[in-house]
């Protein structure tokens, strides 16, 4: 199989970073590609979607209407959709995306407690998901991130839970926060104790080399083995090495056992599979389904190992 040429034969969101990350393409063919984002396939689909109102189905976190009796958790409304845009690539400067996150600014509030989306709400987890948005396309969230500087926990991490009490870290709330921070540096440069506290962050997942529990190995949530996309406020051990890839630098040898998870689970076609789709209200299908060949989870598989095996000896 052509795993490159199956990637290629894909949605411009996926088609660009494939250029950027897996081939010697020019930066200006690279540009190109990402900029077809906003005006084709599931990005212009979804920019399509947004109500006059600033919304995407009706509200910030949830839809409204939503009923609880419905089969896993809505992703359709307006936080986790900017998060596909974001994931998708599109370019926060384009006139497509400067328009939607306007209407985002001025109109979309948090059920908790009727901010306004780029000021957060008081879940860490939420928060770390408001700031990689808002620092991504070029919002203030500098409260937001001041906030989550004083939530983190002794351990490192953060966790949705502490307001109830747990003064434990969860690997979920972690590595949202972080993916929020690393983008807020990108874009603000951060401040001393923004980048202290990430490094933070990613020591506690190290120190558990991102599956295991610190006090006695044992593998935490054989879950985390499986790899989903959009992976929503889940954690997984893809998407912890992706970070950390994304992140840059070399890689902690900590990351040795993971990126051995990672290396198992390629096809003999060389390509990953679907797994573990979280279920829920979406707007449109991404991929095949479960089991089936992922072409988000082997682009995202074969950074990571591009990235890991050049700093090998």
């Amino acid at each position: 199989m052509d795993v490159l040429g199956w990637l290629l034969d894909s949605d411009p969101s996926i088609r660009w970073q494939v250029l950027r990350d897996l081939t010697d393409a020019p930066d200006e063919q690279v540009l190109a590609e990402r900029a077809r984002v906003a005006t084709e396939g599931w990005g212009s689909r979804l920019l399509a979607l947004q109500g006059d109102d600033g919304q995407w189905d009706g509200g910030t976190f949830f839809p409204s209407p939503y009923h609880n009796s419905e089969k896993g958790q809505p992703w359709t409304a307006t936080t986790f959709t900017l998060l596909l845009l974001r994931e998708f690539g599109l370019e926060p400067g384009s006139v497509e995306a400067r328009r939607a996150v306007k209407l985002v600014r001025e109109n979309s509030r948090w059920e908790e407690g009727g901010q306004l989306f780029f000021e957060g709400e008081v879940e860490p987890c939420i928060n770390g998901k408001a700031v990689a948005i808002g620092a991504y396309f070029g919002e203030n969230v500098d409260g937001v991130v001041a906030r989550l500087l004083g939530e983190q926990l002794a351990d490192g991490g953060w966790n949705c839970e502490a307001e109830r009490g747990s003064v434990r870290s969860s690997f979920a709330t972690t590595i949202n926060v972080l993916e929020g921070l690393l983008d807020h540096e990108r874009a603000t440069g951060g401040t001393p104790a923004s980048v202290a506290a990430r490094q933070r962050g990613e020591e506690y997942l190290l120190e558990r080399a991102l599956l295991r529990r610190k006090s006695t190995g044992e593998l935490i949530n054989a879950d985390w083995l499986q790899f989903s996309y959009p992976t929503r406020w889940f954690y997984d051990v893809l998407r912890g090495l992706d970070y950390f890839r994304d992140a840059g630098g070399a890689p902690d040898q900590r990351l040795a056992e993971a990126v051995g998870v990672l290396r198992s689970k390629r096809q003999p076609d060389g390509t990953w599979l679907l797994e573990n789709t979280h279920p829920g209200r979406i707007h449109f299908a991404l991929e095949d389904g479960d089991g089936r060949p992922s072409r988000w989870n082997t682009l995202r598989a074969l950074r990571v190992l591009k990235w890991y095996e050049q700093a090998q000896p």
